[in-house]
């Protein structure tokens, strides 16, 4: 009987260490790589970075690393993250990009002088994720550019070299202040037109973003490039419930655990 319920207690106390170590990681799965979306209310405006409204919409912090590229130097960038705010109102899609960046850099006029960029992938058809460098030519993207220098346009690419621009309805908005860069980019959500991405209105849509620091040297596939993430437009399970219904379950595991424990050990003792 003793040993029995020690073997209970003992296989107990590894279920209770593989739940706290899979927990976090399963809470960390989804919420990882997603970028919540705000529904817009009609009153409000978000065509500006200062736009009070965009308090109210989470951000999601997007990691990112040098991109592989041929070009001197490419492994040396230095912007490591960029926060991400999206909303969908008045069928636009608008996403806010913030980043510390310690120079502004908005001029192109010498010819090694560069302007800071930031970049917005999306994939042009859902049914297969797209290589994350620019896609592929049965496989494209549509990439939403801004440089400082004032350009803004909406891109269509199929791999490294190969963007066209398409025209389009997108807009931009922009700040410096602080060290710190806070770009808007919107464009209606219809994919009117070959080859624009449509904004889905309850499916999650891929997304990966790319940032140039001009003072560094970065331009052109010299960049800091995030991994694919996704805008959260299903409606699907949100971060915080989410954690909470796991974390009660591994509440509740360690519990259990420590209550058979506690009684294995005091029976063993009165038997001994």
């Amino acid at each position: 009987m003793r040993s029995r319920e020690l073997t209970l207690a003992a296989a107990l106390a590894v279920a209770l260490v593989a739940t706290t170590v899979a927990v976090p990681a399963l809470v960390e799965a989804r919420p990882a790589f997603a970028v919540p979306v705000h529904e817009g209310g009609d009153d409000a405006t978000f065509d500006s970075p200062g736009s009070e409204d965009w308090d109210e919409a989470p951000a999601a912090t997007l990691h990112l690393s040098s991109a592989e590229s041929g070009l001197p130097n490419a492994s040396s960038t230095s912007v490591e993250e960029v926060d991400l705010q999206a909303v969908r109102a008045d069928e636009r899609l608008y996403l806010k990009l913030s980043w510390a960046d310690a120079t502004r850099d908005t001029s192109t006029a010498e010819v090694r002088e560069f302007a800071d960029a930031v970049a917005v992938q999306l994939p042009v058809n859902e049914s297969a994720r797209p290589p994350i460098t620019m896609g592929a030519a049965d496989n494209p993207v549509n990439v939403w550019f801004w440089r400082a220098d004032g350009t803004h346009e909406e891109l269509l690419a199929g791999g490294a070299g190969t963007t066209s621009p398409m025209g389009g309805t997108l807009e931009n908005a922009s700040r410096y202040e602080n060290g710190t860069w806070e770009v808007v980019l919107s464009r209606d959500t219809a994919g009117d037109g070959a080859n624009r991405t449509a904004i889905p209105d309850e499916e999650d849509l891929d997304l990966a973003v790319a940032v140039w620091n001009g003072s560094n040297g970065e331009r052109s596939g010299h960049k800091a490039a995030s991994d694919w993430y996704y805008l959260e437009l299903s409606g699907g399970p949100q971060g915080p419930p989410y954690e909470l219904l796991l974390w009660a379950v591994a509440g509740a595991a360690i519990v259990i655990t420590t209550l058979v424990t506690v009684e294995g050990v005091r029976r063993t003792r009165g038997e001994a």
